[in-house]
This record gives structure tokens, sequence and C-alpha cells, in this order.
């Protein structure tokens, strides 16, 4: 679902583009991964930071992983800091939104 909501972003939001599908799942997984290895660590160094902005330091935490993301991925390319974070906030909202719809088991 994630490599859709990429796709559809990358289409949508100038400054962000994928060279196509299996580049959107590939971004996909490197994303999962990078938020289950990289976050962490990030969010641990910079606590003091993110308790001052009060959790606003994520945005810039998810911004910088969209970025490494990008260095990653050869076909998958961010245009700088500020798209990556209307890219990163884009994609959570339409991911919470997307995983709202989903029925509960």
């Amino acid at each position: 679902m994630t490599a859709v909501v990429v796709v559809l972003l990358a289409n949508f939001l100038p400054g962000v583009s994928v060279a196509g599908y299996l580049t959107a799942v590939i971004v996909a997984v490197v994303l999962v991964i990078l938020n289950i290895i990289v976050k962490p660590i990030l969010v641990l160094l910079t606590l003091p930071v993110t308790i001052l902005t009060f959790g606003l330091f994520l945005l810039v935490i998810n911004a910088v992983i969209i970025l490494l993301a990008d260095t990653f991925i050869s076909g998958f390319n961010v245009d700088g800091f500020w798209v990556a974070l209307i890219f990163s906030l884009l994609l959570s909202i339409v991911q919470a939104i997307l995983f709202s719809l989903l029925p509960d088991d």
C-alpha cells in the first residue's frame, strides 16, 4: 500500500520522482527498514531537541529518512529538504487515512 502512495505522491508533488512501480516497492521497503533501524537512533540522539520543540523535530527526522532513501535508491529522487518534509507529511497522512479504512480483526 505504501508503494502505491509513493507513486501517487511522486505524480502529484513536484520535486519527487519515481522511476516505476518496482522502484516504488523498493522505496517502501527501504523506508520500512530505515524507520526500524535508523529512526530510533536519531530519535534517541535528538531527544532534547524533540522535547524542546514538543515533538515537531520528528518531522525533520522523517525528512532525513526520506533523503536517506533518496541516496540509497537510484530511481527515487527528492529535490531537497523542504520537498522531503512535505513528502513525508503527505505520506504519513495518506497512510493514516488508508490504514484507518482497513477493517480491524
